[in-house]
Parts: structure tokens; sequence; C-alpha cells
């Protein structure tokens, strides 16, 4: 009987975290970082780390961190793997680390999932609505209409809510013909081969709309309610953090100078990407330029406890978990402190502004990455 209530558990937490984890390849060129981290460390722990990604732009650090050589730099042994079955392995604790939903990371959290947050990853939402060419008029047009968004958008998803409201289209799913999919990817190919008329997604599956001329953004989700909130995280296993803290360290560390790299070589992440992610280079750039100038510095490690506590609050309300779970448990600064990782704002202000400032168009934005990367 214990043994069937274990299963269970597992079983359900990753039903919990299949629909929350909001993708990596060959070794390429060595990043270069910017700061006294950048020497080689040689690493004494042997251990194999795993780390586990889903294919959302927001996420992308993963690979950027294998295929610029970040990890190799640090002594890390890291075994990265990017698909669906991601969400199961975190919940039921079989991955070491890995980019997470702070939604999914908490509701999983309730249910005894061994996962707390070791750095932030991205602030806000970059959450968007996509509908195809022939959608002339989205009050009227998307009635009735097949749509990637799920039979009850309004209440599965949050973001939809805004989104909705913005766009001027009904926010309950019954005036649509709503559709599940597995992956944002799914539902693009749909839309791209006329079986439905939008989605929810996040990018490269927006940016590929626009890139492809197969659709276009019609809303864009950032906030949380009225203020910014956050989106995901880097995770940690708590048995892994304990058992291997240094190693836990050096994975915060990489996970940072991956987000350097992105910020300061736009090009070679781009390019990165593409390759991870499958799709076009110009796809690629258009979703690192709106992580990075476009819709604000949105990537980032820094934690900021007023927009976490932010986002629980609002998720609270919503009912998606109790508020049995606490700020101080979930979110734990202690491997970032003590990895030896750079103060974001200043990276941002000295490494950063000067060179990719706020309301660059993308064309001067792009001719810049390939002075740079050139």
């Amino acid at each position: 009987m214990l043994k069937l209530k274990k299963i269970a558990l597992v079983v359900s937490l990753a039903a919990v975290m299949a629909s929350s984890l909001i993708a990596c390849g060959n070794k390429g060129e060595t990043a270069k970082t910017t700061s006294s981290n950048s020497t080689k460390v040689e690493s004494k722990d042997d251990y194999t780390i795993k780390l586990g990604y889903y294919n959302c732009d927001h996420m992308t650090a993963a690979c950027v961190a294998k295929d610029s050589g970040i990890f190799d730099q640090l002594g890390l042994k890291v075994e990265v793997t990017g698909n669906g079955k991601i969400p199961q392995a975190m919940a039921a604790g079989q991955m070491d680390a890995g980019y997470i939903g702070f939604k999914g990371l908490n509701t999983a959290y309730a249910k005894g999932s061994p996962i707390i947050v070791a750095a932030n990853n991205h602030d806000g939402g970059s959450y968007y609505l996509v509908v195809s060419n022939d959608i002339k008029n989205p009050a009227k047009d998307l009635i009735g209409q097949p749509m990637g968004i799920g039979s009850k958008p309004e209440q599965t998803d949050y973001n939809w809510e805004q989104m909705a409201n913005d766009a001027g289209i009904p926010v309950k799913g019954e005036n649509y013909k709503g559709i599940n999919f597995d992956s944002d990817q799914a539902k693009y190919l749909a839309m791209k081969t006329g079986k439905i008329k939008g989605y929810v997604c996040c990018d490269p599956w927006g940016s590929m709309a626009e890139f492809e001329k197969t659709g276009r953004i019609l809303s864009t989700h950032l906030m949380t309610g009225k203020e910014i909130g956050n989106c995901c995280v880097f995770s940690l296993n708590k048995k892994f953090a304990k058992e291997h803290p240094e190693l836990a360290k050096k994975m915060v560390l990489a996970h940072t100078k991956a987000i350097e790299y992105i910020y300061t070589h736009p090009l070679k992440a781009a390019k990165i990407f593409a390759k991870n992610y499958n799709v076009p280079e110009e796809a690629a750039l258009l979703t690192v330029y709106k992580k990075t100038v476009g819709e604000g510095r949105t990537l980032s490690w820094k934690v900021d406890p007023k927009k976490f506590k932010h986002e629980m609050e609002f998720e609270i309300s919503k009912g998606l978990y109790s508020d049995s779970n606490k700020y101080e448990d979930i979110v734990i600064t202690k491997y970032l402190d003590e990895s030896g990782a750079d103060d974001f704002d200043k990276f941002i202000k000295e490494k950063v502004n000067a060179v990719f400032p706020l309301g660059m168009s993308f064309e001067n934005w792009k001719a810049k990455s390939n002075e740079i990367d050139k």
C-alpha cells in the first residue's frame, strides 16, 4: 500500500509539472565571460549533473551554457536534456537542476516535490497570443474557430485573461473550439497548415509566425496583474544541492554566465538557439532581441523578493496553490550568493547599456551584434 502511495505521488507530481516547465547540442566556441570567474575551474566532484529544460525561449541559457563551453570552463560534467520528459523527471526528483516555470514549481512544491529556486531566470511573462493572417477582426473572426488554447483557458492559464482582454476577444473558452497540444511547436505547425486560427505560446513560436509571415502576435503577456512578477527560474533538486553543494554553486554560476553570454554575444547565442530549437537564425535573433532589449532586460539571475512574492500572492489568489507555500522555504539564494556570480545590475550597466541600449531598434541591434561577433 505504501509503495502504491509513493507511485501515486510521483504520477500526481508529473501531471502537475507537465504543463508548467516553461530546450542541447555539440560543444561550440568557448565562452568569454566577464569576471574573475572566467578561468577554468577544475571540479573535484566528478558527478555528472542532469540538467533539464523545455522548448521555451526563456530557458535558452541551458543550451548556451553547454554549447558556448561554459560548463567545460567551470569543470562541470553536465548531461543536458531538452524534451517533454523533463517535467516528469523534475517532479519525481530524477533531475538535478532545471529551468522551470515558477507557477509549476510552486504547485509541485506544495505536493512534496524536492525543488527549490536557486536563481531567477526570467522576469515578467513574455507569453504571446498569435493569430493567423486571415484574422482581420479578432473579436468577430475568432469566435467558434479552432484555437490552441485548451478547452477552458480561463481556468488553466491566468495569462490568458489579460491577453484576451487586451486583444478585445472573449475570455471564456466556450467561445472557441479549444484544442490541447503537447508543445508550442505543434501549435505553430497546426496554424501554419490551417488546422487552427491561433494559439498561445512563448517564443520562438511567436517570432516564427512573424518571420515566416504565417501569422502575427495579437497580444503579449508581460505583467502579473498590474506589476512585474516572475515567469521562470533556475531550480535545484534539494537532494543534489545537499549532497553536492560545490557543484550546485558552480551550476548557478554557469547559469549566470550563460545569461551574460546572451547579452554580450547575442549573435553567437542566437546561432546556438537556432540549432537547438530547430528554427531559422533570423527567428532566433528576433527572440534574443525581445528578451534582452525589445521587452527590457527580462533575462536575469537577480532574485528580487518583491517580484517573487507578488507572483506568489497573485497565483495564490487565483487558487493555483495554497498559502502554505512560503517564499523563505522555496527561494534559497545561498547557492547564488556563494557562487561568485556578478551583480546583475552592475553587469548590465557596465557591459550592456552602452552597447545595446533599451529602445534600440531590431535592425540596429542586429547590425551591432554582427559587428561584435563577426
